[in-house]
């Protein structure tokens, strides 16, 4: 029986899946992040490479198809360095590699099209036609024209919190988020750590799901923040849908990533009524399974894999979950 490589590697993970062509899952492991852009590409594919060799306990090829949602690939000439990679090292017959948001998308919809908006570190989106016609973005921060990703928010949280600490903004309760969160007197304090390096940049995105709550709690700065939020979530799927021809046509929107997932009713209420207000024929979903899930899908397209497959690979990370 055939089988599938699937990976979803990310900037702080790397999960692969070993796969039959009916759907059972025959193996999975967990390694370290996947990173081609500061690590370069071979030292990234090494992360796979390792891993495979591990969970397999064997030499290349690890599979009939290599099914690789990557980090990193954010543009199709990435996309095919990987890809050369991975199939100069034999690690499968066949591969496709693409970037990490497809994963989400084909893990969260219940057919092979759709849009998807993943929103954890950053903030993405892609969308795929049922015709295979593809709409992304660049998706490299504020330079691309993005916002509203975790890291922007927090920006924003502590932003709004120093400026009523110091008397330059009006009242909100994210001061007493923050202060609260780290254990200080002071949001100055917060600030001074990180200057200083006392405090990591990366522990600001722990203040993200307090920002939602204070938002439900009524408070306007907070709201603000979140509505925006919720806006750009929406344009970002409307634009994808505009692109790709489907305003009109019943299509899925994947919602993924841990600001996205955390399924707080005040902001998601926020994106359902954003979303609908643009694009009216669109049906919002939560994603629940995790990204290789979609890797291993995908990789059963690329097999042409009987329908009863596909239920088995959800039923199994459903259960993982």
């Amino acid at each position: 029986m055939r089988t599938v490589l699937a990976v979803d590697g990310g900037n702080s993970k790397t999960d692969l899946a070993l796969v039959a062509e009916d759907g059972t899952v025959l193996a999975t492991t967990r390694t370290g992040p996947f990173l081609p852009q500061s690590a370069g590409v071979a030292a990234a594919v090494d992360v796979v490479d390792r891993a495979a060799r591990d969970l397999l306990g064997g030499v290349p090829p690890y599979a009939d198809v290599l099914a690789a949602y990557l980090a990193g690939a954010d543009f199709p000439a990435e996309e095919e360095a990987l890809r050369a990679e991975f199939l100069r090292r034999g690690c499968a017959k066949e591969a496709e590699v693409a970037n990490d948001v497809f994963a989400v998308l084909r893990a969260g919809a219940s057919r092979p099209w759709g849009v998807a908006v993943v929103c954890g570190a950053g903030i993405n989106a892609v969308g795929v036609a049922p015709s295979g016609e593809v709409a992304r973005f660049p998706a490299l921060g504020r330079r691309s024209g993005d916002w509203g990703g975790g890291e922007e928010l927090a920006d924003w949280i502590l932003w709004h919190a120093s400026r009523m600490e110091d008397g330059r903004g009006p009242s909100t309760a994210l001061a007493d988020l923050v202060v609260g969160h780290f254990g200080t007197a002071t949001v100055e304090e917060v600030v001074l750590s990180l200057h200083f390096g006392d405090l990591s940049p990366a522990r600001l995105h722990e203040l993200v799901p307090g920002l939602f709550t204070v938002a439900a709690g009524g408070d306007p700065v907070a709201r603000e923040v979140v509505t925006r939020q919720a806006e750009e979530v929406a344009v970002m799927a409307r634009v994808c849908l505009e692109r790709l021809n489907l305003l009109d046509v019943a299509t899925e929107v994947v919602l993924g990533g841990s600001v996205l997932t955390s399924r707080d009713p005040y902001t998601h209420g926020l994106i359902e009524a954003a979303i609908g207000a643009g694009a009216p024929r669109a049906t919002v979903v939560v994603g629940t399974l995790p990204p290789v899930a979609g890797a291993a899908l995908a990789g059963l397209d690329l097999l042409h894999a009987d329908e009863s497959a596909y239920p088995r690979v959800r039923e199994h990370f459903r259960r993982s979950e």
